[in-house]
């Protein structure tokens, strides 16, 4: 099939478009610079020619980008946590130029990247894909919701969209440096705030091949849960300090602390807004809140396995010490490791799993 791609130059993009290719697929980017294009080929060791400039606020050039398209994978979305954050109307709008006109001209599938903070806050103990769509209210909150939302409306009018549920995402070869890479160097930079709750870790690799597993025509609306594996936060400084070498900073506060001193934040950077500090009160509420998520279905349905954590945890840590993201001081042992490749190992051509 020909596959559409938006956002193949972010983290998840660039990594499913690589899947995508090696499964057999042609894909073709919708992108705003030929330049990043041309980065990601070269990194993610792939071809990538069939590239249509333009934006997904942009329906003329969503539109130019899905003509002579079989099948679309939006990835594309704007990540903004905090005071200032301007992510909803861009996914707002994205999600309906790039889903919406894809149903109207008869793509099957139509895979779309939602989000586990969609479902967010968590209905019970563990979050499913069917779970009702959150109720949070920050701007970037409610640009995940009224996208899943909008979503949700097509999947019930019978349009052949899947819909995927990533949680924190987390490996190699990051090209903007998005929430996960910096969350993780932050984390073996200052600490880890210990209050409660956890991570759902999925390495991008995992995402990917969902993404590209889920590009199957002809099986109606679907959804898949990506949670990858879930830590509590003590469990993940453990890790971390096995793998480097390095013993890490603890952080012991209870969640009402927590999120006080996330408002703190919120305060500074609406007076600073070149202060960049990971715990804003939203960021409070995923560190204290987080429960695992059931990836079970996903699974079973794609035939995948999730690989360990150590492994996507020590691959995260060595490319940000190879790429300049990170001091070799905080990444133990592993600072001093040459860079590996880090391209993707799971599939063969056609789409088959090496596990």
């Amino acid at each position: 099939m020909r596959v559409l791609v938006t956002g193949g130059t972010g983290f998840v993009g660039s990594h499913a478009a690589e899947s995508l290719v090696r499964a057999g697929h042609a894909v073709r980017l919708l992108a705003r610079s030929r330049e990043k294009v041309e980065r990601v080929s070269a990194v993610r060791g792939i071809s990538l020619d069939d590239v249509v400039l333009g934006d997904m606020g942009d329906a003329a050039a969503c539109r130019r980008a899905l003509e002579g398209c079989d099948a679309v994978l939006h990835t594309a979305a704007s990540f903004t946590i905090g005071p200032g954050a301007t992510a909803q109307a861009e996914n707002a709008t994205g999600n309906r130029n790039v889903l919406g006109i894809s149903a109207v001209m008869g793509l099957d599938p139509i895979v779309y990247t939602s989000s586990v903070a969609a479902l967010f806050p968590p209905a019970g103990p563990v979050i499913r894909a069917d779970d009702p769509v959150g109720e949070l209210k920050s701007d970037y909150g409610r640009s995940k919701t009224e996208g899943e939302r909008y979503a949700r409306e097509l999947q019930a009018r019978g349009a052949p969209l899947a819909i995927v549920y990533p949680a924190g995402v987390y490996g190699p070869d990051d090209p903007g440096l998005g929430p996960g890479a910096k969350g993780l160097r932050d984390r073996l930079r200052y600490g880890w705030p210990l209050g409660g709750g956890g991570t759902c870790c999925i390495d991008v690799r995992d995402l990917a091949a969902i993404c590209s597993r889920a590009m199957r025509p002809g099986q109606g609306p679907r959804r898949y849960m990506a949670g990858g594996h879930f830590l509590p936060w003590e469990d993940e400084a453990d890790l971390c300090e096995e793998i480097t070498g390095r013993k890490v900073r603890r952080i012991y506060a209870s969640r009402g602390l927590l999120y006080a001193a996330g408002l703190v934040v919120d305060g500074l950077q609406r007076i600073f807004p070149s202060f960049d500090y990971p715990l804003t009160s939203e960021a409070a509420r995923y560190v204290t809140d987080f429960v695992p998520c059931d990836s079970s279905q996903t699974l079973e349905d794609l035939g995948l396995t999730f690989r360990d954590t150590r492994e996507t945890l020590t691959d995260a840590i060595r490319w940000l010490v190879a790429s300049g993201h990170m001091d070799p001081a905080y990444a133990g042992h592993l600072g001093t490791t040459p860079r590996k490749d880090f391209r993707a190992r799971d599939e063969k051509p056609g789409g088959e799993s090496s596990q």
